[in-house]
């Protein structure tokens, strides 16, 4: 019988998105998207990289935010002895995280920039597993494939992000 286990990537980074997305009220009285800016746009490309676009937010006075996407890739890895017997393998989740605090500029207005998170590669997703023996082969069956991204952009002194999207 086959085991196989199943192997998560995180990659967290700073950047605005939008996919399925919910606007929250929470930010500074009178925040709004700056004239000729949008709320933000994320695209996953066939690479299974996300990409996101910028916005400004105007009216948010000297409040700073923070400003976070997570990516989460899965990959089916099974661990092979010498004899060819296929063995099972603990789920190993890896995460990297990465995010800014975003400072508004003259006049109130906070630049969200557009950021990207890339897919890992085959061998970050057979390094992420965990063989029960150092000498047994590692090999991936399936993926990378995106699980899910989150983007959300949360201002200081507030509890709930002023934009929350999620996706796919």
């Amino acid at each position: 019988m086959k085991n196989l286990a199943l192997i998560s990537l995180a990659a967290v980074l700073v950047a605005p998105a939008a996919w399925a997305d919910t606007i929250a009220a929470n930010g500074p009285n009178g925040a709004h998207y700056a004239n000729g800016s949008a709320e933000p746009v994320c695209a996953v490309d066939s690479a299974l990289d996300v990409n996101c676009t910028g916005t400004t937010i105007g009216g948010v006075g000297n409040t700073n935010a923070t400003a976070i996407l997570s990516a989460t890739y899965s990959g089916t890895v099974q661990c092979q002895n010498r004899g060819g017997q296929i063995v099972e393998v603990k789920t190993q989740t890896t995460e990297a995280t990465s995010s800014g605090t975003l400072r508004p500029s003259r006049n109130g207005q906070l630049v969200v920039p557009p950021l990207s998170t890339s897919a890992p590669t085959a061998t970050e997703l057979q390094n992420a597993a965990v063989c029960p023996n150092g000498n047994w082969t590692k090999l991936l069956l399936g993926g990378p494939t995106l699980t899910s991204f989150v983007y959300t952009v949360t201002f200081a002194g507030f509890t709930q992000p002023y934009i929350s999207i999620v996706g796919p």
